[in-house]
Order: structure tokens, then sequence, then C-alpha cells
């Protein structure tokens, strides 16, 4: 019987939580089946580009915060 595998399963793969025997399996139905590796390949890349991304708070926000704190008698930290 051969295993279906699922998204959740490519994700647990592509992050190392998966048990060595299940690896194995998952391997050999990425060798043969062409739409899980397109969709296993599609992952990896989304993780590369999310992985790249890097979120700052606008100078407005920043001065905002700054302002309230400033106004509340807060000390510099």
């Amino acid at each position: 019987m051969i295993k279906s595998f699922t998204p959740n399963d490519l994700v647990r793969y592509i992050y190392q939580e998966m048990p060595e025997v299940e690896q194995e399996l998952l391997m050999q139905a990425l060798h043969s089946d062409q739409a899980l590796m397109q969709e296993y390949v599609e992952m990896l890349s989304t993780i590369e580009q999310l992985n790249q991304i890097r979120l700052q708070p606008s100078e407005k926000v920043v001065n905002a915060i700054k302002s309230m704190a400033h106004s509340t008698g807060l000390q510099k930290v």
C-alpha cells in the first residue's frame, strides 16, 4: 500500500519533524509523483521568500510610541 502524502507531511519533512522511516517513504514518493514534487519545490520557494522578509515598523509608528511614552512619564530604557 502506497501512503498518500499531504501538504502537512511536506512541511514536516522540510522542517525535519518526521521519523526517518517516513522520510524515506516521502523521498520515494517525491521521485515518483511529479505533482507532489512540484508542491514540494513551491513550498521550498515560499519558505525561502518568507525567510528574506524583514519587517520594521514605520517611522510614524515609532514616533507615536515615543510620544506616548514621553507623555506618560515613562523612563527611558
